[in-house]
């Protein structure tokens, strides 16, 4: 059997001063050249204008960004409108100055931005280039897009999965790494940290597993400095962190002894929590379904129905994403007072108009015949 793995993968790539690159944001960016490339192919196999493929990355790179944020603060984070309405569209913070990114993006406002994007696109075209025809081929790179942006969550250790035995399980352990290592006056008394697990313990029904963090100090770091940075930041670090580990009652040990090299080294005994890699679950289901909706076009592009594929898409992407959201954690705190979760109650209508846009479609194509 695979056993769970532990994640302790960086988010950043590089960082120079205040900015840093992010596998999130490369991912994201990726996505949309990837799809504005295969558009350019599927624009010259049926013969229309490859030039419309600009107008159409430009529309949907905004729609994209300004619909998941916009759909994120409605669905989500109603609050910050009025709370912090610059933080709302302000990829940086004013004042100190500091470039954090949007700190929330909902797939499902991402999809009714495009839409609604789109629908103005296709007012302006001319024959032959109509809403649902244009949305049957821009689904099929939604799902590219939507794949590589989930393995962008992966990275980020967000959107997490809920705690489970199985041997697919993975312990994110990278922000309780980010917040030992980090220090606001830029010191730190830690070289490196590693992680092992236990092989001889499994992993309880509520995700739990032991773990041992492997602490190495600096020259120069005393062993009451060593023994004063385990109890108290890294104790309080991972009081904090209950989305990843677990020391509830107490359960942290820890023990120091000195490296040959004459520095000190700390074995930090903690219990885990393994989750569901839920964004990865999402992200190689987008990739199968772009695999699936790219060939259904290249077999029926000549003689397509218009909204076929835009129909399979949407049942099946927002049907997957349904079922998905039982693995997953709520991203609100609102969402456990609720039967279906906020993910779930947006992904019903989306499914049904999949349903009405596929029936609409094999309505038509009977009638033409």
């Amino acid at each position: 059997m695979i056993s769970y793995i532990i994640w302790n993968g960086s988010p950043e790539i590089f960082s120079i001063g205040i900015f840093s690159l992010r596998y999130y944001g490369l991912l994201f960016a990726l996505g949309f050249l990837l799809s504005q490339q295969i558009l350019y192919y599927i624009y010259k196999q049926e013969g229309k204008p490859e030039r419309d493929v600009d107008t159409l990355t430009i529309y949907m790179i905004v729609a994209t960004i300004l619909g998941a944020r916009l759909g994120h603060i409605i669905f989500y984070e109603p609050s910050m409108l009025w709370t912090d309405p610059l933080g709302v569209l302000l990829p940086f913070q004013i004042w100190p100055f500091k470039l954090t990114g949007f700190t929330g993006l909902a797939s499902h406002g991402g999809a009714i931005g495009i839409l609604f994007a789109l629908w103005l696109y296709s007012r302006k075209k001319k024959p032959g280039q109509n809403y649902l025809q244009i949305l049957d081929r821009i689904v099929i790179l939604v799902c590219l897009t939507g794949g590589l942006i989930r393995m962008g969550n992966y990275f980020n250790s967000e959107i997490i999965g809920k705690p489970t035995d199985s041997s697919l399980g993975v312990v994110f352990i990278n922000p309780v790494t980010e917040r030992i290592l980090y220090n606001e006056d830029g010191t730190n008394p830690i070289s490196s940290i590693e992680f092992k697990k236990d092989e001889e313990k499994t992993v309880d029904e509520n995700g739990r597993v032991p773990l041992a963090i492997y602490l190495f100090f600096k020259p120069g770091t005393t062993e009451n400095q060593v023994n004063e940075f385990v109890d108290w930041r890294v104790r309080n670090i991972l009081a904090s962190q209950n989305e990843f580990v677990d020391i509830s009652n107490s359960q942290m040990s820890s023990s120091t002894t000195m490296e040959a090299s004459g520095t000190y080294a700390a074995k930090v005994n903690i219990m885990a929590v393994s989750r569901h890699p839920a964004q990865l679950y999402e992200s190689i289901s987008c990739f199968v379904l772009f695999a699936l909706l790219l060939w259904y076009w290249s077999k029926k592009k000549l003689n397509l129905p218009e909204g076929r594929i835009f129909g399979i898409f949407m049942i099946l992407l927002w049907s997957l994403r349904f079922a998905y959201e039982f693995l997953k954690e709520n991203q609100e705190a609102f969402e456990d007072n609720l039967t279906l979760n906020m993910g779930q109650i947006l992904s019903i209508p989306l499914v049904l108009v999949g349903v009405y846009i596929l029936i609409r479609s094999f309505k038509q194509k009977e009638a033409n015949s």
